[in-house]
């Protein structure tokens, strides 16, 4: 499956514009660009019952991030700090870089 280009990627914050946790922002720890889903740190929290294991050998209830649609999601500018669209913006040397669509200002570092 072709790879797809999605609008946030690792270690960038986010606020979640709908669903339980609407409202709350959260660095990404994982994206999943073929599902079109993301894990971010601390939002989505869902408790999950596990047998006993060399990791965890007594087992039980333990609590993860669940992952949220990507559709759910927006970057938040470091600039302006608001959630924002963002832009594919191509620079002189050839390389491209994402920019806030309100600042003006790039994204990434």
């Amino acid at each position: 499956m072709a790879s797809v280009k999605l609008h946030v990627k690792k270690n960038d914050l986010v606020k979640v514009i709908a669903g339980k946790e609407r409202g709350k922002t959260g660095k990404v720890l994982r994206v999943f660009p073929a599902k079109g889903r993301v894990v971010v740190e601390s939002l989505n929290v869902v408790k999950r019952h596990t047998r006993p294991n060399q990791l965890n050998p007594e087992g039980g209830i333990v609590e993860k991030e669940a992952s949220l649609s990507i559709s759910n999601v927006m970057l938040v500018c470091g600039s302006c700090n608001e959630p924002t669209r963002t832009g594919v913006r191509k620079l002189e040397d050839g390389s491209k870089t994402r920019y806030c669509k309100k600042c003006n200002a790039s994204v990434d570092k």
